[in-house]
Parts: C-alpha cells; sequence; structure tokens
C-alpha cells in the first residue's frame, strides 16, 4: 500500500485553492497510470473481460468513496471503466483526489475484477 493510500480524504471546507501544477506533479508521480487532464482532474481506465466484472469493480468503488466521503465520476461501459477524480467544491484538484486513487489503486492490486 502506498503512503497515500494510507491516508484517509479531507473534506473540503471550501474557499482553499485547487493545487498548481507544482503541487500535482510530485503526488501524480506516486500513482500508477493515472494522468492528469487540464490540471483539473485525474484520469484511469481499466480494462475487462465482460460487464458483469466491470460492474463489480464499479460497485467496490462506490462502496470505498462512500466510505471516504470522497466521490468520483465513473463511467461504466462493456468490459471497460473510466474513473475521474477531482473536488467538485473546488472545481479542481486537491490531496483528496490522489488519495482517493491510490486507494483505488490499492484495491485494484488487492485483487481487481477481471484480471
Amino acid at each position: 500500500m502506498s503512503e497515500l493510500a494510507s491516508r484517509a480524504c479531507i473534506p473540503c471546507r471550501g474557499g482553499t485553492p485547487p493545487l498548481t501544477p507544482d503541487q500535482i506533479d510530485p503526488l501524480l508521480a506516486q500513482l500508477t497510470g493515472w494522468t492528469v487532464a487540464e490540471f483539473h482532474h485525474l484520469e484511469k481506465s481499466w480494462r475487462f473481460p465482460d460487464f458483469p466484472r466491470a460492474l463489480a469493480f464499479v460497485n467496490r468503488i462506490g462502496a470505498l468513496a462512500e466510505s471516504e466521503g470522497h466521490h468520483p465520476d465513473i463511467r461504466l461501459s462493456w468490459g471497460r471503466v473510466d474513473v475521474a477524480i477531482h473536488t467538485h467544491k473546488l472545481d479542481g484538484l486537491t490531496e483528496s483526489d490522489f488519495i482517493l486513487a491510490a486507494k483505488i489503486d490499492s484495491m485494484w492490486a488487492e485483487g481487481g475484477e477481471g484480471r
């Protein structure tokens, strides 16, 4: 488990600016396979051999997101799951976005569906 994955997401209090590119780079370096789009959100996709396994992974992400109080945008299609994460209240990236991404990666490593 990465250091980020061992931390808890912190609720956004508003009024805090989103992370700058200089703050984003070292956090992104701690993730595997995630990209930053427009310095606004994190993105990653996973492939699956069928719809039920993709759905099971989405449900696991949903349970994780609910427990962290931090909810990503998830797109489910046959054999594919796309996740985008940003802090909606700030309309940009915060450290909690990177924590949630790391937790999703740890969950996948511990037994992701469909591999």
